[in-house]
């Protein structure tokens, strides 16, 4: 059998253990039982929970919100791991000199961000923390390549960078951080599989989790080098990758309840705000949780 994976450069530990191919970390683990790995590259993460159901790829990764979107879409998804926290993953930036102090200071202004990455779980949890809905309070617009420079010029109130992005940006001054990431969620990389691999072949999860955190760890060892990987591959500059690189946690743990609960918190949240148009129950994208999406359908 070979095992599809998928990856995308938004997950960083897929997304090095992607380029470190070469090394054949993720068919090391696998060889031993009778399994080759293929890569399936992607560009919207977003797609992942799709891409399972489609048979296109077995195993993935995301932010936290693909899997709790794709459980609403109807898409039989287990979780299998998750990586430690990531609080300086990001930040909602504003203008030095903006008015706006507070996250409930948003309130009727647009925010630019990744629409349907973990950055909707940041600003969707923030405002209701605030008392605010991420559906009737601001106008969410997805991020450009020129969210900086409309941020800077205030024609919008904030924008989430995250990675390179944020690093250049807080490089270069002007800004100001109004929530870093840390302070909100816990921000954690997501990784999932489709249900038949993960219930009737969990030495293969194991076998995958094993090579996240080989990956992981060359990551940590060689920041430079990753640095550089991403340079050449995504653009910006090496020395603000390595920036990034160098504030994540670089560490795969697995699922727990205090994990299962914060995603729970964003599905209740999303669905609320409408973001998601069906309750969700997380706690059905385990192993052992019987088939189903997770997604209770309207009666």
């Amino acid at each position: 059998m070979t095992i599809t994976i998928g990856v995308h450069s938004s997950n960083p530990s897929l997304y090095h253990l992607y380029h470190l191919s070469r090394l054949g970390l993720a068919q090391e683990e696998l060889a031993p039982l009778g399994e080759s790995v293929v890569f399936h590259p992607y560009t919207n993460g977003v797609r992942t929970g799709e891409l399972l159901s489609r048979g296109v790829i077995d195993f993935g990764g995301t932010g936290s919100t693909p899997p709790v979107t794709g459980q609403a879409a109807g898409h039989d998804i287990v979780y299998t791991a998750v990586s430690a926290p990531r609080p300086e993953h990001g930040a909602l930036l504003v203008p030095e000199d903006s008015p706006v102090r507070t996250v409930a200071d948003l309130k009727g202004t647009t925010v630019h961000l990744a629409i349907g990455s973990w950055q909707t779980h940041l600003v969707a949890k923030a405002l209701d923390d605030a008392g605010l809905s991420y559906a009737d309070d601001i106008t969410a617009v997805r991020s450009t390549d020129g969210s900086e420079e409309l941020l800077r010029t205030g024609a919008i109130a904030a924008w989430v960078a995250q990675g390179a992005q944020l690093a250049a940006a807080r490089r270069t001054g002007g800004l100001r951080t109004l929530i870093r990431t840390g302070d909100v969620i816990t921000d954690r990389s997501v990784f999932f599989a489709r249900r038949d691999l993960a219930e009737s072949r969990p030495e293969v999860i194991e076998a995958l989790t094993r090579a996240l955190q080989r990956a992981d760890d060359w990551a940590a060892a060689h920041p430079r080098d990753a640095a550089g990987i991403a340079a050449a591959d995504l653009g910006g500059s090496a020395d603000d990758w390595e920036t990034a690189l160098r504030a994540l946690p670089w560490k795969i743990e697995p699922v727990t309840d205090a994990f299962l609960a914060e995603q729970q918190e964003a599905a209740d949240i999303f669905h609320r705000t409408g973001f998601i148009d069906r309750p969700v129950t997380v706690a059905h994208a385990l192993a052992g949780a019987g088939s189903g999406t997770g997604a209770d359908r309207a009666v």
